[in-house]
């Protein structure tokens, strides 16, 4: 069986050209916004919101993929994590929106793919927490995919790099 590979690196989400797919924290229209989805929106010009037009509506936890237009990146991967203590079961959704970025990445026969800490932002979801279950549900995930062979967690400050690092480091792969 081959391994999945598991980094965290502290960069920019819409900055990652060696990767296939990058994870859009979106919100439920999938239009620009703040954080994460104004930073790819901007790298990826009009043609994404374009796009995401008719992929949208979307629910916490769901998962929709598009086009990469002016990204590096053959694609995005669209996921609205849950509002922090409004949104519940806060973990579950958060989980699925993990595991249903990996399903869409795997069954698009994508290689790799790079997440930001979903909900960490304007959502408000605590970042220990976040850490916590972004990396259990990736951990779970990871036996089952077939063409997934990189997974990159993109923090953007080192607090959040320290927080993710120790996360990965505390829970062990599946087997």
């Amino acid at each position: 069986m081959t391994q999945v590979a598991i980094e965290c690196v502290q960069g920019n989400i819409a900055n990652q050209p060696d990767i296939d797919a990058i994870v859009n924290a979106a919100n439920a229209r999938l239009m620009p916004g703040s954080g994460v989805a104004g930073a790819i929106h901007s790298a990826a010009g009009p043609g994404l919101a374009e796009e995401c037009r008719d992929l949208a509506p979307i629910e916490p936890g769901q998962a929709v993929i598009s086009g990469g237009h002016n990204l590096p990146n053959a694609r995005v991967i669209h996921c609205l994590g849950p509002v922090y203590g409004v949104d519940t079961p806060s973990e579950e959704l958060l989980a699925d929106c993990y595991r249903n970025a990996l399903g869409l990445a795997d069954r698009e026969g994508l290689s790799s793919i790079a997440f930001p800490a979903i909900s960490t932002g304007v959502f408000g979801y605590p970042i220990e927490e976040a850490a916590e279950v972004a990396v259990a549900a990736i951990r779970k995930a990871s036996p089952g995919l077939t063409s997934v062979r990189l997974i990159r967690l993109v923090l953007f400050s080192d607090d959040d790099l320290a927080v993710f690092r120790s996360a990965l480091a505390a829970t062990p792969p599946e087997t």
